[in-house]
């Protein structure tokens, strides 16, 4: 009787446990495992000598703990242009704050913001520029903006006949692929292609894709390099170097960053002002679950959503450290759940849902009380589309 209670007790438990399906397993490794584009620093040297460069470039821009810039001025090359993204050239604004032009203190070269008063390079910013270097990491999502600096340079540098090189960084959520498709109307600058949520492809195969499929004016023209990575595939979590943003401050935040940022576009709080942004979500007036914090004021979140506030949600590092037996896929679960909890409210959705999302479709689907299998599939077409189109420009296994 005891050997049956617990043969019955295991098969229960492996029946219980989340199943990845078909697909493998992701490994999680450490940033030092891979070599990124940056680090190879022979393959892209003699294309700068004698060249007058400008570098897109932040905190995430490191060979080993010395940043980029420094390495290559140290060269004695001739840097003569930082363009910085959102969050600025040490990375410590906050989300969406307008970044201001500036020198860096420690070289004394004028960095020109790229999320001020302009997103895309001008012409007098890329006067007597001969090339441009971009380093930065991603975290493989659409609505994260690094890859649309990235369009906005590349497209600056085909019209201006300028090269530009692309250091490449491992994706570490490029182990899958899932979301809608953004719809052309819902464009903008947390969207700029009819691509999935998650895209499953490294910044320098991203590069590859929007010249190839011609989403830049003058595509046609564009003098690309991508210095590949070493020791990477699809299949890897790495974990990160250094924060790529201020709330993305470890592995677990940037591995639930695809599925807890659809709740910026609603009324719950995602923890912004804590020590665990992208890593819990809770709302101050309803009891969404047991664990409670109190945004406050931060470095990188400086009024977060429901300052002083004590927020009833959850916490879900450990879905994070078991994620091994997590599918991989976006959790639509912590989304579609907290709506039926909430819908008698009359408070949910943001307008920003829409820009997040790309589509008005989606809002409009949990809202008629559609399952999770039925969102799935309607996502279906689009992503088989899409997984078509990736696969010409894939550099990794």
């Amino acid at each position: 009787m005891k050997i049956n209670t617990i043969l019955i007790l295991l098969t229960l438990i492996v029946f219980t446990l989340p199943s990845c399906g078909q697909d493998k397993k992701p490994i999680l490794i450490e940033y030092n495992e891979v070599t990124s584009g940056a680090a190879q620093i022979d393959s892209y040297l003699h294309l700068l000598k004698d060249k007058r460069i400008a570098i897109v470039a932040n905190q995430t821009s490191l060979l080993g703990s010395t940043h980029l810039v420094d390495t290559l001025s140290n060269l004695n090359l001739n840097i003569s242009k930082i363009f910085c993204p959102e969050h600025g050239f040490r990375g410590k604004a906050d989300a969406g704050s307008l970044i201001t032009d500036g020198v860096d203190n420690k070289t004394g070269i004028p960095i020109i913001s790229l999320y001020g008063s302009h997103k895309k390079p001008t012409v007098d910013d890329l006067k007597d520029i001969e090339i441009v270097l971009f380093d930065l990491q991603d975290v493989g999502t659409r609505f994260y903006t690094y890859i649309s600096t990235m369009t906005y340079v590349m497209e600056a540098c085909a019209e201006n006949g300028i090269p530009i090189i692309i250091l490449d960084r491992p994706n570490p959520n490029g182990y899958f692929v899932d979301g809608p498709i953004l719809k052309e109307k819902h464009k903008s600058f947390v969207g700029l292609h009819p691509i999935p949520v998650v895209y499953g492809m490294t910044i320098g195969e991203y590069a590859r894709m929007v010249a190839g499929e011609k989403w830049i004016n003058k595509a046609s023209e564009i003098d690309l390099s991508v210095i590949e990575l070493k020791s990477y595939n699809h299949n890897m979590i790495v974990k990160l170097q250094v924060k790529p943003s201020p709330n993305l401050p470890n592995w677990q935040s940037v591995y639930l960053y695809p599925s807890l940022c659809f709740f910026e576009g609603t009324v719950m709080s995602i923890g912004r002002g804590t020590d665990f942004p992208f890593q819990v979500f809770g709302h101050p007036k309803y009891m969404i679950g047991s664990f409670v914090f109190k945004p406050d004021s931060t470095s990188g979140s400086a009024n977060p959503k429901f300052k002083n506030e004590n927020c009833f949600g959850a916490n879900l590092d450990g879905y994070a450290q078991n994620y091994k037996n997590n599918k991989n896929q976006i959790n639509l679960s912590w989304l579609l759940g907290t709506y039926e909890q909430m819908s008698h409210t009359g408070e949910f959705f943001l307008p920003y849902f829409e820009k997040l999302t790309g589509t008005d479709e989606f809002r409009k689907q949990i809202q008629s009380g559609l399952s999770e299998e039925e969102i799935r599939k309607s996502w279906k077409p689009g992503i088989d589309s899409f997984m078509k189109i990736r696969s010409k420009y894939l550099i990794y296994d």
